[in-house]
């Protein structure tokens, strides 16, 4: 196959597009110019289409981030296409896919479609890939027109990773032709080989075990390269969905990406899983790094967002060693789909590529209808715009549809006695997903929409038995959410802004109130910061105080449960109960059983006094209609912020 100027731009507007790289300028003979396009949490984003909200949007969508590669390819000759994960679930096209309309042998995933549609080179498998078993996972990849890649999860594992039986091949080599400066062809072998967080083994345990093992990235790698050089490959491209993290390699450690990239013979590091872009200030000041120029330890490497808002970019200027190639150059970029302007409104860079949209209209068309589907009513608005800083109805139907499940899933057991808690976590609440990603439903009808916008995951109930100790630990844990603000503070950014929502779990079935001026017991991953520390407050069960030796049942959801978030008490060997069904299907019948749902806050916890202080909150504008009776707290709004946030002061 000669990588040759496919999929030109055919309008004139679309011409004037094409630029020509400083390689392809000034590649000679010998010399060759290779693009390389990457996806990456795409979570079945294909329409530019937002099925919570019910509109059309211009900031995500594979149908717009296709446009993007159309014009990679018609500004230069050799380019391949490389999608790194993350594609299977994440929206209500992917749930509508996995519990209502399925996989039959031969139907094709819409995402699939999408993808091939496109002509996509070769892909990976992301951890959300797992979100809805092996049997879905397989019949989905079973229809890409693509090599899809993924060296450390295994069927049945070998002393050496080399001998493993891998879920899908390990790893890929591409045999391409390149056209050089001189315009003549030459053969190139192209190594692409896969990787994803071996945290899926606790992730998706009910999915995983029995079933898969999974390997540390790093060491895997090292074992699976040597065999890629040995079999030809010219240059080795790993697809590493996995964050750009600490530099140090630690076993099994979920964002892998810098040790990874100094790896011997690895040349490229497609990476993603963080949702975050490079080049970019995100990744400024981490060792090995460099995130102007788009390289870790000196090889390029690129992160383009996700949901399909920015395709990354890798340029090489190859030269001929012999028989094979060698990098003699290389550039790292990101191009986004949409461009945010001073009055914070979006202006798309690009339309939609006609031939993504009809392959998946159909599927588009059936999930409008599944998603507009209604279940019950609620005669009180669920919102999320204060979850993150006093009791809010949108966690608190979560919580109460999730007690209400255990408490009957308990009924006979041994463990029918012991008093049921429930913990649940703000999913939209802005944050990286912008002003306007917070939960906001009307009061009337409820539609399946509105209960996937609540619970945006389709993780599985779980119960977990811990002690009351364990029950302060899981609560101290999540107010590290919170920057610390003493007395006298005035105007302190409330959120730690690394701190993502989902882990900010509310406990409700007990009462408690979270000291701001004390240091946090454990930092934004989990670990202990402080072990003296107590900003968890008054924590009462039933009027008195909590019992540290007394078992509770907590219910919650299989991330959780085996370890996500790494919270006290929560590690995987707690677990009392691995229920069949999601959260959010429990929330749908809790809804149908209820008929009308009356979700109003019931205020069981809050913030302790801090004396003369005052601290900052970012909402977003739609917030003001909520604003009075947020129970406990006395909120003065400042104004809409740069990036669009209403902000609030909060008098402690």
């Amino acid at each position: 196959m000669i990588l040759t100027r496919r999929h030109f731009l055919t309008t004139t507007a679309g011409a004037a597009l094409i630029a020509v790289h400083p390689f392809a300028a000034r590649a000679q003979a010998g010399q060759a110019h290779l693009r390389i396009a990457e996806t990456t949490d795409l979570h079945v984003h294909v329409w530019p289409y937002d099925y919570y909200g019910d509109k059309p949007v211009d900031t995500v969508g594979l149908a717009r981030t296709a446009a993007l590669i159309e014009q990679v390819r018609a500004e230069a000759g050799n380019t391949i296409v490389l999608d790194n994960g993350d594609f299977l679930q994440g929206n209500p096209m992917g749930d509508f896919m996995a519990y209502e309309r399925g996989l039959k042998a031969g139907d094709i995933h819409p995402v699939i479609a999408a993808m091939n549609a496109v002509g996509f080179d070769a892909g990976t498998i992301g951890n959300h890939e797992f979100n809805y078993g092996l049997e879905f996972l397989d019949k989905a990849v079973a229809g890409a027109g693509f090599p899809i890649v993924l060296a450390n999860i295994v069927r049945e594992q070998a002393a050496e990773p080399t001998a493993d039986t891998t879920l899908v091949p390990p790893y890929v080599i591409l045999d391409r032709d390149l056209t050089d400066g001189a315009g003549e062809t030459h053969p190139i072998r192209i190594g692409v080989i896969g990787f994803t967080p071996p945290q899926v083994m606790r992730w998706d345990r009910q999915h995983l075990e029995g079933n898969v093992t999974a390997r540390d990235i790093v060491a895997t790698a090292e074992a699976w390269v040597p065999r890629m050089k040995a079999e030809g490959a010219d240059i080795v491209i790993a697809l590493s969905h996995s964050g750009i993290g600490e530099a140090e390699h630690t076993e099994m450690m979920e964002n892998a990406s810098v040790p990874l990239a100094a790896v011997p013979g690895i040349d490229v590091v497609l990476t993603g899983h963080h949702h975050r872009e490079f080049p970019g200030e995100d990744y400024a000041g981490i060792d090995h790094v460099d995130a102007v120029a788009g390289t870790i330890h000196g090889k390029p490497a690129v992160m383009p967002g996700f949901w399909g808002s920015h395709m990354g970019l890798v340029d090489l200027l190859l030269e001929r060693d012999g028989d094979g190639w060698r990098i003699a150059g290389s550039t790292s970029e990101i191009r986004p789909i949409a461009v945010r302007q001073e009055d914070r409104t979006w202006v798309p860079q690009v339309e939609s590529v006609d031939a993504v949209l009809a392959a998946t209209e159909a599927d588009h068309e059936a999930t409008l209808e599944y998603v507009r589907r209604p279940v019950g009513k609620t005669d009180a608005p669920l919102h999320s715009y204060f979850a993150q800083v006093a009791d809010d109805p949108s966690v608190q139907i979560v919580s109460i549809a999730q007690k209400w499940y255990v408490e009957q899933l308990l009924k006979g057991t041994a463990d029918e006695g012991l008093p049921v808690l429930s913990a649940a976590a703000p999913f939209k609440s802005g944050g990286r997903g912008g002003p306007e990603y917070y939960t906001d439903v009307a009061a009337g009808d409820v539609a399946i929409r509105n209960v996937a916008d609540l619970y945006l995951y389709p993780n599985t109930v779980r119960a977990v038995k811990i002690t009351g100790a364990q029950v302060k630990d899981w609560l101290e844990r999540s107010a590290g959410m919170f920057n610390r603000v003493q007395p006298g503070d005035s105007d302190v950014p409330l959120l730690n802004p690394d701190f993502p929502s989902y882990n900010f779990d509310v406990m409700d079935g007990v009462e408690y109130r979270i000291d701001l001026s004390q240091p946090a017991r454990f930092d934004a991953e989990g670990a202990v910061a402080d072990a003296d520390a107590n900003r968890i407050l008054d924590l009462t069960y039933q009027g008195a105080p909590i019992d540290a030796e007394a078992e509770f049942v907590v219910a919650t959801n299989n991330y959780r449960a085996s370890g996500g978030g790494s919270f006290p008490g929560a590690d995987g060997s707690t677990i009392i109960l691995e229920a069949p069904d999601t959260n959010r299907d429990v929330i749908v019948r809790y809804i149908v059983e209820q008929g009308t749902i009356s979700p109003s806050a019931d205020g069981n916890w809050g913030f302790a006094p801090v004396e003369g202080a005052t601290a900052l909150f970012e909402t977003g504008p739609a917030a003001a209609a909520y604003a009075e009776g947020v129970p406990g707290l006395t909120l003065e709004e400042v104004g809409v912020n740069d990036e669009g946030f209403l902000q609030y002061r909060i008098t402690l």
